[in-house]
């Protein structure tokens, strides 16, 4: 029997190969994994069979779906809840139509609100002031003095008989020594660590991580950017790493999209269905902003996000102003700027002068020539480390919320941004970014040619990772 058993071994580990291969062939999107999952499958059959298994195949699309609420309004709202984009953006409007899940709706406000100094107070204030429901979401919720402020609000609108629900990504929980979801537990508050890498059958999880950053108070109210809870983002404050950040506040019908993303995820993680006006209040116009929310994932929204850059990309006339803490373009959006460039668009794109990853600053650097060359503007932002995230196109079109302009936000991470239409709220966003460039140097091609020998040597190599930075 054990004769038997070796020599059928080799042919069931060729079967295993063979069938692994052929599903990255079939399913696999981007062609350097592919290769990359085919070659190792091809140099250690069994070993890289069972890895590809493991990590390699997204079950996040059917759990998702399979997840959804049952009986949740379409998420396309009412079509009388549609606005109209300004005439001239009418066609990057519909690259939104077509891909994202929600309609444009009108009626909003948008407050920007820097760093933690001018975000957290509004956000716990809001906290203590609700009378139904708090959702909030977020990356990293730092055992801290900023975090156990938020904690100890949370708790104290529990004990009001406020129905609290919090989503803490589970690999971001363990940037605190002590994570925030035992503590939020123990206070008696619905807390989910979003998709748990060490529960058996999710390891291909690992890289899948949620990103998003909300909080919605009573179905009204919503805060959402960039900003993770950490005392870090409060410059006042001293810290050994200070960082600056860009959050919003938002008012109108849109918040009713932001709450669905949120409910939808809290179904995903938890089973629980969230329902009535509680979460889901009818909402009045608060503002002039036409806006939508764009979810974007590893799931039925996979790209979404990427395609919408594209096409606001081939819309620009006059001027496109990027603002990222993660800068590793793939080619299709660097063919985006570049062409926008071409056609005689101001393109800005301003980035950390030191980053917090070493990694995705040298793989940073080896990419800066393939925009400059073609006439795109580069600049540093001086110290503390800018975490802020922007995309403005004609001072009309702005892109605000969680999405760095990397791989993994664009293809592994749940994310979370807002599609704004207003030139008021255009016009605010380029002062902002204007007032950055004051204090920002600008990097030329020369700058980056000059680098030496051994510093490109070393880009060169981290640029090998981008995919997985």
């Amino acid at each position: 029997m054990q004769d038997v058993l070796l020599t059928l071994l080799p042919y069931v580990v060729l079967l295993l190969a063979t069938f692994a291969a052929s599903h990255a062939l079939l399913y696999k999107r981007d062609t350097r994994a592919v290769i990359a999952w085919v070659g190792l499958i091809m140099l250690v059959p069994l070993a890289g069979a069972i890895l590809y298994w493991m990590l390699g195949v997204n079950r996040v699309r059917r759990r998702a779906v399979a997840l959804r609420p049952r009986g949740t309004p379409p998420e396309r709202g009412r079509p009388e809840a549609c606005a109209d984009p300004p005439e001239a953006l009418a066609p990057l409007a519909r690259v939104g139509d077509q891909v994202g899940p929600f309609p444009l709706v009108s009626g909003n406000s948008v407050e920007p609100l820097e760093n933690g100094d001018e975000a957290f107070p509004p956000m716990l204030q809001a906290i203590a002031t609700a009378k139904l429901s708090i959702a909030l979401s977020t990356y990293i919720f730092d055992n801290d003095a900023v975090g156990t402020q938020f904690a100890d609000a949370l708790a104290d609108a529990h004990r009001r008989g406020v129905e609290v629900r919090v989503i803490i990504d589970a690999v971001g929980q363990h940037y605190s020594w002590h994570s925030m979801v035992r503590r939020l537990r123990s206070a008696g508050i619905s807390t989910a660590a979003f998709m748990p890498i060490l529960v058996p059958g999710n390891m291909s999880a690992l890289n899948l991580r949620n990103h998003r950053k909300l909080l919605v108070i009573d179905g009204r109210d919503a805060f959402t950017g960039g900003m993770n809870i950490r005392a870090g983002n409060v410059l006042k404050i001293p810290n050994r790493h200070p960082i600056r950040d860009l959050q919003f506040r938002v008012r109108g019908p849109v918040v009713a999209q932001l709450a669905r993303v949120f409910a939808n995820d809290w179904a995903f993680a938890t089973r629980e269905t969230l329902s009535g006006e509680a979460w889901f209040p009818p909402l009045s116009a608060s503002g002039s902003v036409v806006a939508r929310a764009i979810p974007d994932g590893p799931d039925e929204h996979f790209e979404v996000l990427k395609l919408i850059m594209l096409g606001a990309l081939a819309q620009a006339r006059h001027s496109v102003r990027i603002a990222t803490p993660y800068f590793l373009p793939d080619a299709s959006l660097v063919s985006g700027l570049n062409t926008a460039a071409l056609r005689g668009v101001a393109v800005d794109i301003l980035l950390p002068e030191k980053n917090n990853l070493k990694l995705v600053q040298w793989a940073s650097h080896a990419m800066y020539w393939q925009v400059l060359a073609r006439g795109c503007r580069i600049w540093h932002s001086p110290p503390p480390f800018d975490h802020s995230k922007l995309m403005l196109v004609d001072d009309e079109w702005v892109l605000i919320g969680s999405t760095n302009w990397d791989a993994r936000s664009l293809r592994l991470n749940f994310e979370m941004n807002l599609e704004c239409y207003s030139r008021e709220f255009g016009s605010r966003m380029k002062e902002w970014f204007e007032r950055r460039l004051e204090v920002s140097r600008q990097v030329t091609k020369a700058d980056v040619d000059g680098r030496s020998l051994p510093s490109r040597l070393r880009d060169g190599l981290a640029r090998l990772l981008s995919p997985y930075l």
